[in-house]
């Protein structure tokens, strides 16, 4: 007998949430990947849900059309699936009133962000995504796509082009202000979003671009933010389990870890929703969560993902169950990166130590090695550096933060004779052929590291002259190939004893 097949997710489907109509859109959001349906998404419908108000979201997806096309044919609905060692949970956020391909139509994009009604312009494009140079934190002028955005006002390409086309709309036709909201993880990503708008607007004809400035700096905000959670790929694992648990189809389900976090400035000329009935935290400190992000997690999951991908560890789990990688992870936490940072008043080290590794040790989440330790090249500059500097400069030498380094070049361009394994090869990197480039031209690791680091400033000016971190990182990449990452963790640990005790209160 065959069995019937699930029907497919519609909003009429029973069970899942339910409005009379979905809000009409106050909010365009660019970047329609799995992190903003199990993050602001979800945030935004707890908003609604508590308080109302015309929230709406319209999705932009940058060039596919699988996640809009899906969002279409299940009228804008789909599935978050919380994921835990001990079972799952699933939500329906029906907050999107469209979703388009900003690709197949820009000129709708600078349509809807100019549009009166927009009062938010949410990002999450990845830190790729702003066609900035890592090098010295500026718009990238010379990529071929910010050229065109700056010959073609009505079809930009780019996240930054469309917003300062947007912009531009609005000002020539109605005035009202508008927030632009980056959700990425970059540092200081609202004033970083708006420098690079600005750096943008002021390379136009001079008298639009005096113009354009004067309107944005009084009409637009740029307020900071942080977010985190956990959210890997959808696969045909969460397809089924959403199949066999509720008994409908969903094309796109969402999985995500069961933590989840919200910081932001207060800084929204045009209003907001009210996240917080989601748990969002508003505070003047978004700078302090941000550094605990970036390096404790973000810079802590770096060394995970790469020493796990060279163990042939699948997922974060798995890396994290390898003893030697746990130890690694926990040194390079507290004794490279901790020092390094101002820890919010209200946040207790340990404990947040000790969620982070619960985070990591999700088995039920299946986070990928290949995933997280993607786009290197821009992560590692905000990571390493200046913790990196700190202690050079105290006189100690960061090994960890080396073999973090030394972990990265192997996976992402390892020298001639050494596989890296399957994972480190499905990592996707916007640096990876001009590193590979250096890799097939260097004889051995401290080459590589001298043309990485010393020539290219991978990791910014100052490390580059540094020689001492410089030569570390390359004794580390030697020992990676020669030796296996195992030999190359023990390596940094034998030269722990260098490391002065450090207070575990706020530095």
């Amino acid at each position: 007998m065959t069995r019937p097949q699930p029907a497919p997710l519609t909003a009429s489907t029973p069970g899942i949430v339910r409005r009379d109509a979905v809000p009409a859109p106050g909010i365009v959001h660019l970047g329609m990947g799995n992190f903003h349906r199990a993050h602001q998404a979800v945030y935004t419908d707890a908003a609604i849900s508590a308080h109302g108000g015309d929230w709406g979201i319209i999705g932009v997806s940058s060039r596919s059309s699988a996640v809009t096309d899906a969002m279409h044919a299940q009228d804008m609905t789909y599935t978050v699936v919380e994921i835990s060692p001990g079972g799952s949970t699933f939500s329906t956020p029906r907050v999107h009133s469209d979703a388009f391909v900003a690709a197949e139509n820009p000129e709708r994009v600078v349509a809807e962000i100019g549009a009166a009604t927009t009062r938010i312009v949410s990002l999450t494009v990845t830190e790729n995504g702003y066609t900035y140079s890592p090098a010295t934190g500026s718009l990238n002028v010379a990529d071929a796509d910010v050229q065109h955005d700056l010959a073609h006002a009505a079809a930009p390409r780019t996240p930054i082009g469309q917003i300062v086309r947007g912009l531009q709309h609005r000002s020539r036709t109605h005035g009202e202000p508008v927030t632009i909201l980056s959700c990425d993880n970059l540092s200081d990503n609202g004033h970083h979003t708006r420098r690079l708008v600005r750096e943008f607007t002021s390379l136009l004809p001079a008298a639009e671009a005096t113009e354009t400035l004067r309107w944005i700096d009084a009409n637009v905000t740029f307020p900071s933010s942080m977010v985190d959670r956990i959210v890997p790929a959808t696969t045909d694992h969460y397809r089924t389990l959403v199949a066999e648990q509720l008994g409908y189809t969903d094309r796109i389900p969402v999985p995500a870890e069961p933590f989840t976090m919200w910081i932001l400035e207060d800084n929204f000329i045009a209003g907001r929703p009210a996240w917080e009935a989601g748990g969002a935290i508003f505070t003047d400190d978004v700078a302090g969560y941000e550094q605990l992000k970036v390096r404790l997690l973000n810079g802590t999951h770096s060394l995970i993902a790469y020493l796990g991908a060279l163990s042939d560890a699948a997922t974060i789990p798995e890396s994290t169950a390898l003893d030697y990688i746990e130890t690694a992870a926990r040194t390079i936490l507290r004794h490279e990166y901790l020092p390094s940072i101002k820890v919010p008043g209200d946040v207790d080290v340990d404990a947040y130590e000790a969620q982070l590794f619960s985070r990591w040790r999700n088995s039920a989440l299946g986070h990928r090695t290949s995933q997280v330790g993607s786009d290197g090249s821009v992560k590692l500059r905000q990571r390493i550096p200046l913790p990196a500097l700190q202690m050079l400069d105290a006189g100690v030498m960061p090994h960890y933060l080396a073999l973090t380094t030394a972990a990265y070049l192997s996976c992402i361009a390892p020298l001639d004779g050494f596989d890296p394994g399957i994972h480190a090869h499905e990592m996707q990197d916007p640096a990876r052929e001009s590193l590979q480039r250096l890799a097939a031209g260097s004889a051995s690791g401290r080459e590589l590291a001298g043309k990485v680091i010393g020539q290219l400033h991978l990791l910014g000016d100052e490390l580059a002259t540094r020689d001492d971190f410089i030569h570390r990182t390359g004794e580390l990449i030697d020992i990676i190939h020669q030796h296996g990452p195992l030999a190359a963790a023990r390596a940094a640990a034998e030269s722990t004893a260098l490391l002065p005790a450090q207070s575990r209160s706020n530095p």
